[in-house]
């Protein structure tokens, strides 16, 4: 009699959260039926997401056969995939994923012979420009202002070597420490 009287109460108290789960997932439809309605203001912030080795045009200009590794390593940085089993390929593989906006990613491969590089191969690469464009953020909100004072604001600020400008008060330390060498007596 007790465990039914406990079925029946759970029972009462999880039918409004499933019903209220229910609705949750027609929210959705409603949403498209109206112009605009509260899902099309708010929406999950979602991070940036950069992972490995950003190589652009300029950088792969650089690589020439016959370099050595570590030529190599300062052109291009450490190796995003180096395997023990492939121990003369080097991997760079570069992702991007932003909110909004396709994913990018890129890979360049480096094949070595001993300890000088052989041959390259890349994905298309950006130059650095057109990488950068690609950071760009949110948009501004509008002009920001000017970061500059006119001479007519600054003559509102008191400065100490103006005649008649009030003195600034002597800060006095917190504490008194002692000498930091012994004095001798």
């Amino acid at each position: 009699m007790l465990d039914s009287l406990r079925l029946r109460l759970s029972l009462l108290l999880l039918a409004p959260l499933l019903l209220g789960l229910t609705a949750c997932t027609s929210a959705p439809k409603a949403a498209a039926s109206k112009s605009a309605s509260w899902l099309d203001v708010v929406s999950p912030y979602r991070f940036d997401r950069v992972q490995g080795n950003v190589i652009t045009r300029e950088q792969f200009a650089v690589l020439k056969t016959g370099m050595q590794r570590n030529q190599v390593k300062d052109v291009l940085g450490t190796p995003l995939l180096s395997s023990v089993f492939h121990a003369d390929r080097w991997d760079y593989v570069f992702t991007f994923r932003r909110q909004g906006a396709e994913p990018q990613a890129r890979r360049v491969t480096m094949f070595f012979k001993g300890e000088t590089l052989e041959r390259f191969e890349s994905d298309e690469l950006p130059t650095e420009a057109e990488f950068v464009a690609t950071l760009k953020s949110m948009p501004t909100l509008g002009k920001l202002p000017a970061m500059e004072a006119s001479a007519e604001s600054l003559q509102k600020f008191p400065v100490a070597t103006q005649p008649g400008a009030p003195a600034m008060p002597a800060v006095r330390p917190a504490a008194d420490y002692p000498p930091l060498e012994p004095t001798s007596k």
